[in-house]
């Protein structure tokens, strides 16, 4: 990562005016904890508040999944931006200018220029269907049903048969070989040339909320041609799948509370021609927590179109946990004649609109749909069958956190079953025991690993060096806590002693912070966005309050323990150097164990 030498003040000015109660309550439900707020982790599915925002040094910390930083750092991981670009982001909420000395570094202005060519590329699509080749994509959207205006309204175009249409157009603008790859905009050929990634496809440009043109989806005119009835942009700097919702930008204005979710773009877009402007999609990946956590900022309840075929409906099953999770009231609307949403609209022609009106109206709330899916294949008239149904709809209650709900169903399932409801809830109550023991038995592998150094994503160095990573981030965490020592430190050879990539790489930045004037603890974490990503800036947090634990004060560390944190590496680089000897001739073992009685005697 290209480093950023903002200036402190702006920084510190930049956070000052940017209050990290106020931005993260636009995204997270905040309750008062003493000095502290609380609320759900909007990066991870949870039912109980693990979230903290410390409100007297304005950090985060999710002790759920160890998400932390401060506001810059939330407003990258919650609007996926790259560093400078949630910078920008806070200076334009807090009405600041950005620096203009300092300018954007190349990841950033790649950004732009990618948003710049795909909003070129969706009027260069667009603009095809006006013209003679393009007259066979623009056929199969009015025989879809597609009235021009919504084929207008949603951008909707042609990308031709053409190995390089789109790039000698691109190439018109002044857009490079280089950045049409970075986009996925053309695929880079084995001669080292490039050709157009979307060929003959009915073209759907995918907008962020901000109205960006981030990615597409091409939907193939002819199947014998190419391999992929759909194809999507791959993940790019401007575009990432799993966290882009089709339409929402439009259906988040629109809604009153709640959103359809439907299978796929055609569907969206169908329904929005109908009036039903409040329909979204996931793109071209299955529905996932990431997708879940984003509707959940915008609606309370969620009405799941899912197709009628046996995958359409596993997906539904999967929706309605990954929904309730994130907190989110579930509906399912039953679609007859196993119509997909767009197929029966066009089908019912122009009383389809009335219609599907009054399906939404019946949509089955989602304990509903799964206990009568649950019952298929059963047959209840036997003991056999209904006892094997009981232990289904069991399952079932296990889901339910509110007890209230729980208790109704429970009544319901008793019902059907000729037994007593807190039969019902005994079997439940036994069930959630044991699910709470696994849960429990699986935390503590995960802690017991993770406190180990078994697993590391961030440094994965740290495992095969666990003793000397430890010192590492001792030595790190009195760095960032005394930043008055860091010529103490350059003089103990550090950081040439330490053996972990990461932790070097980070003690190196933190020096670098350092020498352009960052002299203060919050100071030094703040710059730091500039040259690590969400994930690595959790770690830096984590390791910073080792010397540190409430944040506030200083780690307060003396030249003797540095010296000893030192000799810790000294050892554990020459158990590395031993280790090598028995692979060396004997030229070479020679060598190295004068340089180790070197070592020692330096020591």
């Amino acid at each position: 990562m290209v480093h950023i030498a903002l200036p402190a003040e702006f920084l510190m000015e930049l956070k000052l005016r940017n209050d990290i109660e106020s931005v993260v309550s636009s995204y997270v439900n905040l309750k008062r904890a003493g000095r502290n707020l609380t609320g759900l982790c909007p990066f991870h599915n949870e039912k109980t508040p693990s979230f903290t925002l410390y409100t007297e040094d304005n950090t985060f910390y999710c002790f759920g999944c160890q998400a932390a930083g401060d506001v810059i750092t939330f407003i990258r991981r919650i609007e996926n931006l790259d560093y400078i670009e949630a910078v920008r982001f806070l200076a334009d909420r807090a009405g600041m200018s950005m620096p203009q000395e300092h300018g954007d570094d190349g990841q950033a202005k790649l950004r732009g220029r990618i948003l710049e060519m795909n909003r070129a590329a969706a009027k260069f699509y667009h603009m095809n269907l006006t013209k003679p080749e393009g007259r066979i994509a623009l056929d199969y959207l009015r025989n879809r049903g597609l009235a021009d205006n919504t084929i207008r309204k949603f951008g909707l175009g042609y990308a031709p048969d053409s190995w390089d249409a789109l790039i000698k157009h691109l190439h018109s603008l002044g857009y490079s070989q280089g950045d049409m790859i970075a986009a996925d905009l053309a695929v880079r050929s084995r001669n080292g040339g490039a050709f157009d990634r979307f060929r003959h496809r009915v073209m759907f440009p995918i907008i962020d909320l901000r109205g960006g043109v981030v990615g597409f989806t091409g939907r193939l005119l002819d199947k014998d041609k190419q391999k992929g009835k759909y194809v999507n942009t791959s993940q790019t700097l401007v575009f990432k799948k799993n966290q882009q919702i089709y339409a929402l930008n439009t259906a988040k204005n629109n809604n009153n509370g709640t959103l359809i979710l439907c299978e796929g773009n055609m569907d969206v877009i169908a329904m929005h021609q109908a009036g039903f402007t409040n329909a979204v999609a996931a793109m071209g990946t299955a529905f996932n927590a990431d997708h879940a956590r984003i509707l959940s900022r915008y609606c309370e309840n969620i009405i799941i179109a899912g197709d009628n075929d046996e995958a359409g409906q596993k997906a539904v099953e999967k929706e309605i946990k990954i929904l309730r999770d994130a907190g989110i009231t579930v509906k399912i609307l039953i679609i007859p004649s196993g119509k997909d949403a767009d197929e029966f609209l066009r089908e019912k022609g122009k009383d389809g609109p009335a219609i599907f009106a009054k399906l939404i109206q019946d949509a089955v709330p989602d304990m509903d749909f799964k206990l009568l899916k649950s019952q298929s294949g059963f047959n209840m008239d036997t003991p056999e069958g209904r006892v094997e149904y009981s232990k289904k709809a069991v399952g079932i209650l296990c889901d339910i956190d509110n007890r209230l709900e729980r208790e109704i169903y429970a009544a319901k399932i008793a019902s059907q079953l000729g037994v007593s409801k807190d039969s019902i809830l005994t079997q439940v109550s036994l069930q959630q025991k044991r699910r709470l023991k696994s849960k429990e038995r699986q935390t503590f592998r995960e802690i017991q690993l993770k406190t180990g150094g078994y697993s590391d994503k961030i440094n994965p160095d740290k495992p095969k060096y666990l003793r000397a990573a430890r010192a590492e981030e001792q030595l790190i965490s009195i760095l960032i806590n005394n930043p008055e020592l860091l010529n103490d430190m350059t003089k103990r050879s550090l950081p040439g002693l330490f053996i972990t990539k990461f932790n070097k790489r980070l003690f190196e930045e933190i020096a670098l912070s350092i020498d352009n004037g960052y002299t203060g603890y919050d100071e030094i974490l703040t710059d730091l966005n500039r040259a690590f990503d969400p994930e690595e800036i959790s770690v830096v947090h984590a390791i910073a309050l080792l010397r540190n634990p409430s944040g506030m004060g200083k780690g307060i560390a003396g030249l003797d323990e540095i010296d000893d944190y030192c000799e810790i590496l000294k050892q554990e680089n020459e158990k590395i150097e031993t280790a090598s000897v028995s692979d060396m001739s004997i030229e070479d073992a020679a060598k190295a164990f004068e340089k180790i009685k070197n070592m020692k005697l330096r020591g």
